[in-house]
């Protein structure tokens, strides 16, 4: 099945790949940073930056902020701020996402955001007219959202961290009951970074057996190879956490693809897709090539014209321009028409 996720692009199962640099938070409330993130992105050949449209209202309960529960790691021994103060500093506004709508506009790079609330909801669509929406793991579960974002009816990229099989079918049967079909799976596990042995890449193919829909990638992993893989299993979508320094404080810069990292997943991904082709399909090589790496009929010893040319007088030889080896059986014993020395290919007008 294949998925018009944007104008320009069309995905399905083994297409060479969309990419989206997931920007998230890592702008780090730096609408400057923002934008250096959207530019390098783009120039490793990212097809899509992306945001995350939560705010202090939208993302949080009022007991996660009485414990600092999102305070570990970066911030886990400081005193001096409050998760609360946290999530308002690295939030965007609307105004700012449009802006940065406009600039990768100009710049020719898709720019989404995953929504957390139907407010954020209404404002991707109508106010900046998104090509397609971003649900995040957490709301894979969240059957009345997920009911409202297939209202909009444009297509929807979802990802499966943290479900079990039957909630990601909950989640795919609500959105098809919504009247909307253009939906794309993302297998992903949110662990920061998993292990290994936790990526499972194989529920790929579990997806895909399982759905008619294109499936895609969404990873926490480190470096390149994990990504990379997921292509060779046919995923139609990269999404990658993206830094310009991964010693930045914030949440995922740690686990973010660098700019080089970056410029590998996109160029080596098209390299896999290409190099993948299709099933039971001979490589089309030139004749010319053919010829050289394969082998003739060449005589043995010095015939001469009318003599029959027996088992001890053939053997096998490059180039392959002369008769196939196939052919043994129609040369051996068949006469000389003129004289042929030793170690010359033989041609069919070479015989009687």
């Amino acid at each position: 099945m294949k998925i018009r996720l944007t104008p320009r692009k069309e995905i399905f199962n083994g297409c060479e790949p969309y990419v989206i640099a997931e920007i998230g938070s890592n702008h780090n409330g730096d609408m400057n940073l923002a934008r250096q993130l959207i530019q390098v992105a783009k120039d490793a050949g990212a097809d899509c930056a992306k945001f995350q449209s939560w705010s202090k209202k939208s993302i949080f309960s009022r007991s996660v902020y009485e414990n600092n529960y999102f305070l570990k790691d970066d911030y886990r021994n400081r005193t001096d701020t409050t998760l609360e103060e946290i999530v308002e500093k690295f939030s965007i506004s609307e105004s700012d996402l449009h802006e940065m709508k406009r600039f990768c506009d100009e710049i020719g790079i898709d720019c989404i955001s995953t929504p957390f609330s139907k407010r954020e909801v209404d404002f991707l669509v109508e106010g900046m007219n998104v090509p397609f929406i971003k649900i995040a793991s957490m709301d894979v579960n969240n059957y009345p959202f997920l009911q409202y974002v297939a209202g909009k009816g444009l297509p929807i990229v979802i990802s499966t961290g943290l479900s079990e099989l039957y909630e990601i079918d909950k989640a795919i049967r609500t959105i098809e009951r919504a009247g909307n079909l253009e939906i794309v799976i993302l297998h992903c596990v949110s662990n920061y970074p998993p292990k290994d042995e936790e990526v499972n890449l194989n529920n790929i193919r579990t997806l895909q057996t399982l759905y008619p829909y294109p499936v895609g990638f969404s990873d926490h992993t480190l470096g390149v190879s994990i990504p990379l893989a997921s292509v060779a299993l046919g995923a139609c979508l990269i999404e990658k956490h993206f830094t310009l320094d991964k010693t930045l404080s914030g949440w995922d810069h740690k686990v973010s693809a660098t700019p080089d990292e970056m410029k590998i997943i996109c160029n080596e991904s098209k390299k896999i897709t290409r190099a993948l082709g299709s099933q039971y399909l001979v490589c089309e090589e030139g004749q010319e090539r053919k010829n050289a790496f394969r082998r003739s009929i060449v005589v043995t010893r010095d015939i001469d014209a009318g003599q029959v040319i027996g088992e001890e007088d053939i053997d096998f030889k490059r180039p392959g321009d002369g008769i196939s080896p196939e052919y043994t059986d129609f040369v051996r014993g068949r006469i000389a028409r003129h004289d042929l020395k030793r170690d010359q290919v033989i041609r069919k007008d070479d015989l009687v």
